[in-house]
């Protein structure tokens, strides 16, 4: 299977959290701005964005990307996870909800939200995500 974990960090936070993720799938990690492959080349994909304003995916380069590809991921195996700091994860739950409406299958059925900067028990989640995202 082949895997990739695509994300926008604009503190740290998600991009730790998107290196644990990739660690426990056995996946190409990249930065939003750094991916130039195709969507469609992957079985799986696990998509990291923090919260950003009121509670809403970063607007400049990632919710852009992030509209493009939505055509692509019915049928495919998909995690979210993302930071935030403020809010109780709207942004997240809106997230999935677009997610299950593109036809993707949602890993856990949710995403992984972590508060502020992750600890060690919050990238053990974030492995643990890569790997059933794997599965």
């Amino acid at each position: 299977m082949k895997t990739a974990v695509i994300y926008w960090s604009g503190t740290g936070n998600t991009e730790a959290m998107a290196a644990a993720v990739a660690e426990g799938a056995g996946a190409e990690l990249f930065s939003v701005a750094d991916f130039s492959g195709s969507i469609d080349d992957y079985d799986a994909i696990a998509f990291g964005c923090p919260s950003m304003g009121c509670e809403v995916l970063e607007e400049d380069e990632f919710e852009p990307f992030f509209t493009s590809i939505e055509a692509s991921l019915s049928g495919k195996k998909v995690a979210l996870f993302g930071s935030y700091g403020w809010g109780d994860g709207e942004w997240m739950r809106n997230w999935q909800d677009r997610v299950i409406a593109d036809g993707a299958n949602l890993v856990n059925g949710e995403g992984l939200i972590v508060n502020e900067t992750p600890g060690d028990d919050d990238l053990d989640n974030c492995r643990e995500l890569g790997k059933k995202l794997a599965e």
